[in-house]
């Protein structure tokens, strides 16, 4: 890192006195704290961890030194369930993570599209030109099929699938009509989230990693499939 983005001495400084008063802070909370699911003590780990990891990257950046810290990930967990015991509405968010990796198969598939909504339109002409852009062909396609067609469907239109996570959340009423389509995300309460289904390719490495063991003792396989063991077992032992 150059010099010129470098944090200061005294940005370091105050970082450390932040975590210093998130300590504190976090302590209080802990010793009034009205049972296993206490906000403020969620509240007050949240900004522990914060202020840990803001004075962290501040320390390496300036010093190119580590804290012994380990800041715990906010992806994996969720808080204490707060919401209604029985949900009368209910809120699913999805996210879908792709990469567009076969621009022209997009473009392509756009232009199909649109081919049947055009009269009389060609395969090769007659197209408006939205369809000859990524940008434009993504619209296209996402306005004509269902999110979960285009899922199971991602490979024909040149995607590859990244990570992916579905949320659903308790409400006590409905929203109403119009009420968050200007924000549809900001108003996520984590301590509403009923359940949460993720998919990763993180996941199929950790059991890749599993499955080394396994692997180890195809290696011991001689090549009539049975193993080297000079010394078999009895079976009625």
């Amino acid at each position: 890192m150059s010099d010129a983005v470098q944090p200061t001495a005294a940005e370091v400084r105050a970082a450390a006195e932040a975590v210093k008063a998130a300590l504190d802070r976090h302590l209080a909370a802990v010793e009034r704290r009205t049972g296993d699911d206490d906000p403020d003590v969620y509240e007050a780990f949240n900004e522990l961890a914060a202020a840990a990891e803001e004075y962290d990257e501040l320390l390496y950046d300036r010093y190119d030194e580590v804290t012994p810290f380990e800041i715990p990930g906010g992806d994996d967990t969720l808080p204490p369930y707060t919401g209604p015991e029985e949900p009368n509405a209910l809120s699913v968010v999805i996210r879908r993570d792709y990469a567009v990796v076969e621009p022209q198969r997009l473009l392509a598939q756009a232009q199909r599209v649109e081919a049947v909504e055009e009269d009389g339109a060609t395969a090769t002409e007659g197209f408006d030109a939205a369809s000859g852009t990524v940008h434009g062909a993504l619209g296209i396609l996402f306005g004509e099929f269902e999110p979960d067609e285009i899922a199971t469907r991602h490979k024909e239109f040149g995607l590859e699938e990244g990570d992916s996570t579905l949320w659903v959340t308790a409400a006590d009423e409905p929203a109403e009509p119009g009420e968050w389509l200007e924000t549809p995300f900001e108003s996520i309460d984590p301590q509403r989230v009923v359940c949460r289904f993720d998919v990763s390719a993180v996941f199929d490495e950790e059991s890749d990693d599993d499955d080394l063991d396994d692997d180890d003792l195809d290696d011991d396989l001689g090549p009539d499939g049975e193993t080297d063991s000079p010394d078999p077992l009895d079976a009625d032992r």
